[in-house]
């Protein structure tokens, strides 16, 4: 029975999850904030594990044609957002920095080699929440890529208790983007990580 209950969850709650991010978007007013020129450049994509309900969405409004893949972690709830990026046309690549990181680095290079996008939740994808794990920042200087970072800001929001306190904008809220391209070249780890997470920590709800 558990089994099956899963297989029904893994059909179900994927479809729920993306007409319950459709209905977000379209009830919400929303303004965009680039602090610099994204463009059509390929960038390696990064957003806060809580900020998923509405990042991809605002991934696909700015850049809507380009070829995108993102690192989803192998667990049941990996399952469940796969599924939904998959509705966006964002591939998935099973893994994380915990489990199956080696295999799913080399398909994330690969997915770089052949012009694509990778997103990824660098607190994912069981937190700490808003840090940035060796295996996200490592994708980001070896690939020599920018990194186009999206965070968000809501008037009015529900906030859950999960470890990631995921952010859902409230119906005809204003949501505020902030995007932006930086660059990593020539830094340390260390420095690359206290870097871009104080770029992402900027605009986003704590």
């Amino acid at each position: 029975m558990k089994i099956f209950l899963r297989q029904i969850g893994q059909v179900v709650i994927p479809v729920f999850t993306y007409i319950s991010m459709r209905l977000v978007w379209l009830t919400t007013f929303k303004k965009f904030h680039f602090t610099t020129s994204i463009g059509e450049e390929q960038h390696i994509c990064v957003c806060w594990h809580g900020e998923l309900f509405m990042a991809p969405q605002a991934y696909r409004y700015i850049h809507k044609r380009q070829s995108a893949s993102a690192i989803i972690s192998q667990h049941f709830d990996g399952e469940i957002v796969a599924s939904t990026l998959s509705k966006f046309r964002i591939k998935p690549l099973r893994g994380s920095s915990r489990k199956g990181a080696q295999k799913v680095l080399l398909q994330a290079f690969r997915s770089i080699k052949k012009g694509e996008e990778v997103l990824i939740t660098p607190d994912g994808p069981k937190g700490p929440r808003h840090t940035i794990d060796d295996g996200a920042i490592g994708l980001a200087l070896k690939s020599n890529l920018p990194v186009f970072v999206i965070n968000f800001t809501a008037q009015r929001f529900w906030q859950l208790s999960s470890w990631d306190k995921l952010v859902i904008p409230k119906p005809f809220s204003t949501v505020d983007f902030y995007i932006e391209s930086i660059s990593l070249e020539g830094m340390e780890l260390n420095e690359a990580r206290n870097y871009l997470r104080d770029k992402m920590l900027v605009n986003t709800v704590h």
